[in-house]
């Protein structure tokens, strides 16, 4: 194939968006369906820790690397009252769940899922009901989690065993405010005002936290845009973040469209970029607001009913989508998009961490295992923490798509550690074809040990048991040849790839 068809990527280490926040690789954790029971959570389980929680589905945790677990929801929060999930398992009430139409048991609660975070080693984010509660109980929850002693409820956490504080930093105020599936749904004047209240009264109790804002639900929203606007001229004193959330899936057959959900996603945070930068400016605000994906994913909406027609149960199978190889490459595209935002997305939130759209699938009593969608989550994080964002140069063809029109044939996007000198180059080829592409790497003749891997989307559809998903792992893609300050290597049709060099 001739030179001119050639895809040029250009990476030069000087060229970056300075360090990537670790929190950027999180994930989610709320009482639906199985994530929490039979998910992290199963006392009767073989591998069941002291208190209750799965050693088999926490060792896959730390395997992914996630840094980070939002919780308790998600459109649980709105209606949840944090007091039920404290004190003796045995004398927690069991509530009517009005989000998903469960009951919810409550063994599992504020103290357990920090202490199991603690535990396996991922950093606490925390929701305050601004649904059906608001300002007194918000306060109240920092004032539990976060005070060391001398209060009530400080001294209550004592002596739920948790005699030093748990040392909440990050508080998502509400969940998804604008939605009308929202219980306690909210205009965005009627949310603006109380989370800038809610905000100042959890501040009070703890002058050091960190609050997210609620953008709209998505950027498919009639509200998207005017809320955040309207949302931060009340809160923007006490934002620090303002949320985001985006969840893609293949419609009608229409693959090119999806396998470009990359392309959508680098809209979408450059929207709310410009949104937020236009208040900062119209306020002659010198903050930079950064942004907090906090749910992201695959998650094919269209094959599930509406929760209010379902049948009242308790944990039982909900959302749990089973994944396949163009899945993994569609997570790999989006997590480029996550690291070419480094500079202004703070914090992502993969949806959900267990069962519900997940990573991590358990059986009831039995075993766990890495759904496709795992491979490229645990490699990204392997590759991009405590790294920097480069700034990556494409020039190549494009692909035409029914739903975002016009987007580049190959993505990209890269990491440097300016320490060990690894660097990595992460590839999408959303074509149908074989997309040769030359990784120009200017000051560099040669890349030390150059090597490849690759996920290909197959037609084999969602892999339903833990043996067909293992074979989604990232393949070597051998042909990649390092001369004159350029690596050659032939990209697969609808491929992610993964490019390792040291300098």
């Amino acid at each position: 194939m001739p030179d001119r068809a050639r895809t040029k990527v250009t990476v030069a280490t000087e060229w970056h968006r300075g360090p990537i926040d670790d929190r950027l690789f999180g994930s989610f954790v709320e009482h639906l369906g199985r994530c929490v029971y039979t998910g992290i959570y199963e006392p009767d389980h073989p591998t069941a820790d002291a208190w209750g929680f799965r050693g088999d589905v926490a060792a896959l945790v730390q395997e992914l690397g996630v840094t980070l677990v939002r919780y308790p929801g998600g459109n649980f929060v709105s209606g949840y009252d944090w007091r039920d999930g404290i004190g003796p398992r045995t004398e927690r009430p069991r509530r009517l769940d009005l989000a998903w139409r469960t009951i919810e048991s409550n063994q599992v609660g504020t103290d357990d899922f920090l202490q199991w975070a603690a535990r396996v080693g991922v950093e606490p984010m925390m929701a305050v009901n601004l649904g059906t509660a608001g300002i007194r109980e918000a306060a109240e929850l920092v004032e539990y989690c976060n005070l060391e002693r001398g209060t009530t409820l400080s001294d209550l956490r004592r002596q739920h065993g948790a005699e030093s504080p748990y040392g909440v930093r990050l508080w998502c105020l509400g969940n998804e405010m604008d939605g009308p599936w929202q219980i306690g749904h909210k205009t965005a004047d009627e949310y603006g005002r109380l989370a800038r209240e809610t905000g100042h009264a959890m501040r009070l109790v703890d002058p050091s936290i960190e609050l997210v804002v609620c953008g709209s639900s998505g950027a498919w929203m009639d509200t998207f845009g005017s809320w955040e606007s309207t949302v931060l001229d009340h809160a923007w004193d006490v934002a620090d973040y303002v949320s985001l959330h985006a969840y893609y899936e293949e419609t009608g057959g229409d693959r090119a469209s999806f396998l470009a959900s990359g392309a959508a996603m680098d809209r979408f945070i450059e929207d709310v970029v410009a949104t937020v930068d236009a208040v900062a400016a119209r306020k002659r605000s010198r903050k930079r607001l950064r942004l907090s994906f906090d749910e992201w994913n695959v998650w094919y909406q269209s094959r599930y009913a509406d929760p209010q027609h379902s049948p009242i149960d308790e944990a039982a199978p909900r959302l749990e989508d089973v994944y396949g190889t163009v899945d993994a490459v569609v997570v790999g595209d989006l997590l480029m998009s996550l690291v070419n935002h480094a500079d202004r997305v703070a914090i992502g939130c993969l949806a959900q961490l267990v069962n519900v759209i997940a990573p991590i699938r358990t059986d009831p009593g039995g075993a766990a295992w890495r759904q496709a969608i795992f491979h490229p989550v645990a490699e990204t994080i392997r590759r991009a923490r405590g790294r920097r964002s480069l700034i990556v140069g494409v020039e190549g063809g494009e692909l035409a798509t029914a739903q975002h029109g016009d987007v580049p044939e190959v993505a990209a996007a890269a990491t440097h550690d300016p320490v060990s000198g690894q660097i990595t180059v992460f590839l999408t080829n959303r074509a149908d074809t074989v997309v040769p592409v030359d990784v120009r790497h200017g000051g560099v003749a040669t890349w030390r040990r150059a090597r490849a891997s690759t996920v290909v989307a197959d037609e084999r559809g969602p892999l339903h048991d833990a043996a067909a998903a293992g074979t989604a792992r990232p393949v070597e893609l051998t042909r990649a040849v390092t001369q004159d300050g350029v690596t050659r290597l032939d990209l697969p049709p609808r491929s992610w790839t993964v490019l390792d060099a040291v300098e």
